[in-house]
């Protein structure tokens, strides 16, 4: 009989990281089929850092310091688009495992928005969701 899945800490509850674990599991079985490249080295590191990004920060006491970490988080899902975009440039990827990899960072992108916006004082342009 297997274990039910237990969380232990408080960021394996959001439901932006369990998401950014999906998207690193994507990215590995995606690079794992590539050479060694630069943007392979790339994107395993940008899609570890999403991951560990958003648990760092949502350790942290204070508003200003979660949102470092989540905009740390933020930018390696942006750069995680641009090396999927780079790998499809190239024909490495298909535009099906392109698009696959994008929407979860769409999403990805989405939720740290409202991450970083209930976390912060800054002042947003109104808009519903990021749109590309």
């Amino acid at each position: 009989m297997e274990e039910k899945d237990n969380k232990y800490f408080d960021h394996e509850k959001l439901k932006v990281y369990q998401l950014a674990l999906k998207f690193n599991k994507y990215a590995y079985e995606i690079c794992s089929k590539l050479p060694r490249s630069d943007v392979r080295d790339q994107l395993e590191r940008a899609s570890n850092s999403i991951v560990l990004n958003i648990a760092e920060g949502n350790g942290k006491y204070t508003p200003k310091d979660r949102c470092r970490y989540f905009d740390i988080s933020y930018g390696s899902s942006l750069e995680s688009a641009a090396c999927i975009d780079i790998l499809n440039n190239r024909d490495l990827i298909t535009i099906n495992e392109s698009n696959s990899g994008k929407l979860m960072l769409k999403e990805i992108v989405s939720m740290l928005i409202g991450l970083i916006k209930s976390n912060s004082d800054r002042v947003y342009n109104d808009g519903e969701d990021y749109n590309a």
